[in-house]
């Protein structure tokens, strides 16, 4: 019986029996559990879009030639606040050479002003009001000396030249309210020509303007070449003008007004080389680049890496904690079980979240380098993620503990340690490799969340949720769109990935399922 027994049928045909090899063939449970899974569609689909998602973040990385902190540069044209203007509408004070004319003085010259009083008051002293001319006062103390003078208009010293006397900032002054244009002052005779220029032996001293300009920043020396242009704009209402500078070369400036503040502001436009910031995607930049001008595509690569390496390490962490405290509850029982069991109900009731967020914040106020906070990261998303393996592992170890195998090892003298690791812990692992596979994505999504939030991964290292955490203002979201969706999408694509695997290893591992 032992001997192959072939024998033929009347139609031909050979038969086989049982213990013929062409005719059983036996599956090892690892092609058969391989098999189911290739069967399933979707688990496929998940491993496609997993290999493709583990390409692009560890082999693109190496193939792109920038580097994930590589800044692009460009020249543009910056619009850079460079004066300030104000229209004169009220009275400034000169003061005459060793005088003084304090700011109650001036409090009380206005209140007699607008009363329409010639001299006022003050500590028992008599003042006495000149009017020398449309928005021109000339202020007296009681011995007929001249204190100092109230005017709107303006006397500013031309380029190049020392600033004039009091004396003859008073009489131009006088000259040019009274239409005159001439006057004498400190014993030399001064023209004024049809612009209010000082003049003085043919050189050009000093300008009356009731404008005001100041420059915005120091070292900025505004001429009166430019203070012309400036008016000239401003008289014609017009908004941009442009003017040749020093350097011989032509700049462009925009006028606004503050109507708030009765300023106008005056910004020139510069060539600046600045951050290569949101350019639109382009054959050296693919896919663009960010707020910090870096090659979106190559943060996206890095960005990619940080996040599945961080899920790696999470889950490698959880399931290590999980499965030693799980196996070591569920062999022993009793009262080592029931501390266990405590203690992962206590994590159970931790506020992660909250607790994730207080962290974030002392890690932020401690400056720590962004590199080690992407391990402290880890560790804490670990540290308060192994609670559920722990009892996954406790409950399958409960059921398997008493089987024969386990009475069998007992017997056989085996060590507890060894029995646990060595023939319970395998047991479980279908059942781990599942909820650790399920578990990546959750652990990449709270990985983003917090790096969208502020909390995860720091600049200058990329992460899928830091990269989109740039979109900060609709105007972002919706004008330069190359800066978040492919995160998202790649995010996306990730999450689901796992997802789709770990249902078809959920599958491929039942022993009840037909396919």
């Amino acid at each position: 019986m032992s001997e192959e027994i072939k024998t033929s049928n009347p139609a031909g045909e050979e038969n086989y029996s049982l213990n013929d090899d062409r005719r059983v063939k036996v599956l090892s449970p690892g092609t058969l559990v391989a098999k189911r899974f290739f069967r399933n569609r979707l688990a496929v689909l998940g491993l496609i879009m997993l290999t493709a998602m583990f390409i692009l973040s560890f082999i693109g990385g190496l193939l792109i030639p920038y580097g994930q902190t590589e800044q692009f540069y460009t020249y543009t044209y910056l619009e850079k606040e460079y004066v300030g203007v104000t229209h004169n509408d009220e009275f400034r004070y000169l003061v005459a050479d060793g005088q003084a004319f304090a700011t109650i003085l001036q409090a009380q010259f206005l209140l007699a002003q607008g009363k329409g009083q010639d001299a006022f008051e003050y500590k028992d002293v008599s003042y006495t009001i000149s009017e020398d001319g449309p928005d021109l006062y000339s202020i007296y103390d009681a011995d007929g000396t001249l204190l100092a003078v109230a005017a709107k208009d303006i006397v500013n010293t031309a380029d190049g030249m020392a600033d004039p006397s009091f004396m003859v900032k008073y009489e131009a002054l006088k000259a040019s309210v009274n239409g005159r244009s001439s006057f004498e002052a400190d014993g030399e005779t001064y023209t004024l020509d049809e612009y209010d220029n000082v003049v003085y032996n043919g050189t050009e001293i000093a300008y009356i303007s009731r404008f005001v300009v100041a420059a915005r920043e120091n070292g900025i020396v505004v001429t009166r070449d430019f203070k012309e242009k400036l008016e000239e704009a401003l008289e014609t209402d017009i908004n941009e003008f442009v003017y040749v500078g020093e350097d011989g070369e032509e700049h462009t400036y925009a006028i606004s007004y503050n109507a708030s503040a009765m300023v106008w502001s005056v910004k020139q436009e510069t060539e600046t080389y600045v951050y290569n910031s949101y350019a639109s995607p382009s054959k050296e930049h693919p896919l663009g680049t960010d707020n910090n001008g870096m090659d979106m595509l190559t943060r996206l690569m890095y960005g990619g890496r940080v996040s599945l390496i961080i899920g790696f390490i999470v889950v490698f962490i959880e399931t290590l904690l999980g499965v030693i405290l799980g196996g070591i509850a569920g062999y022993f029982g009793g009262w080592v079980d029931n501390l266990i069991m405590r203690i992962v109900d206590i994590f159970y009731c931790v506020p992660s979240m909250p607790i994730i967020i207080i962290l974030g914040a002392a890690m932020d106020n401690m400056k720590v380098d962004a590199q080690v906070r992407i391990f402290y990261l880890m560790i804490i998303l670990g540290i308060l993620g192994w609670a559920g393996i722990a009892r996954l592992v406790r409950g399958q170890i409960l059921s398997l503990r008493e089987q024969e195998f386990m009475t069998a090892t007992e017997a056989c003298g085996i060590r507890a340690s060894r029995r646990i690791f060595k023939h319970l812990i395998p047991n479980v692992i279908p059942q781990l490799i599942v909820t650790c596979t399920m578990g990546l994505g959750s652990i990449i999504i709270t990985e983003a969340t917090l790096s969208f939030l502020g909390l995860g991964v720091k600049f200058p290292f990329a992460s899928w949720g830091n990269i989109i955490s740039d979109v900060n203002n609709s105007y972002v979201m919706t004008a330069f769109w190359w800066v978040w969706i492919p995160a998202g999408v790649c995010l996306l694509i990730t999450v689901l990935g796992f997802n789709f695997v770990g249902d078809g290893l959920r599958d491929a591992f039942d022993p009840k399922m037909k396919r």
